[in-house]
C-alpha cells in the first residue's frame, strides 16, 4: 500500500534534489562574481581617496620630510573578509606607519585631509557624510 505512487515520488524528489542543486551552483557562481565586484570598487575607491589625499596633502603641506600620505588597506583572509587600515607617509619611496612618527600638527592635517578625501570620493552628490570614531 505504501509503494503504490513510488515511481511518482521518486520522480517529484529528483526534480526537487535538481533544481535545488542547480539553485545552490547558480547561488555560488552569483557570490563569486560579487565578491569580485566588491572587491574591485574597494580597490577603484581606495585607489581614488589615496590619489586624492596625495593631491591636498602636497598642496597644503609645505614641510620636506612627508611627500605624502595614504591610506594602507590590508586584507585578512579568514571565514569573513576583513582589512586592517593605517595611514602610512611616504617619503623617498619608503612608506612607514605614520602612528607613533609624526607631531600632532601633521596628525590633524592627516585628519582633515582624510576626512575631505572620503568626502570628495563618496559625497559627490550627496553632500552629508557622517563618520563614527
Amino acid at each position: 500500500k505504501q509503494y503504490v505512487n513510488i515511481d511518482e515520488e521518486y520522480r517529484v524528489q529528483l526534480i526537487t534534489l535538481e533544481t535545488t542543486e542547480m539553485a545552490v551552483k547558480d547561488l555560488e557562481s552569483y557570490y563569486k562574481a560579487l565578491d569580485k565586484a566588491i572587491m574591485q570598487y574597494h580597490t577603484l575607491k581606495m585607489n581614488e581617496i589615496n590619489q586624492t589625499m596625495k593631491e591636498l596633502w602636497q598642496s597644503t603641506y609645505k614641510g620636506n620630510d612627508i611627500d605624502f600620505i595614504q591610506i594602507s588597506a590590508e586584507n585578512e583572509e579568514g571565514k569573513r573578509r576583513t582589512y586592517n587600515y593605517r595611514v602610512v607617509m611616504t617619503k623617498g619611496g619608503v612608506a612607514l606607519n605614520m602612528k607613533g612618527r609624526c607631531s600632532a600638527g601633521q596628525k590633524v592635517l592627516a585628519s582633515l585631509i582624510i576626512r575631505l578625501a572620503l568626502a570628495e570620493t563618496f559625497c559627490v552628490n550627496c553632500g552629508i557624510l557622517a563618520l563614527d570614531e
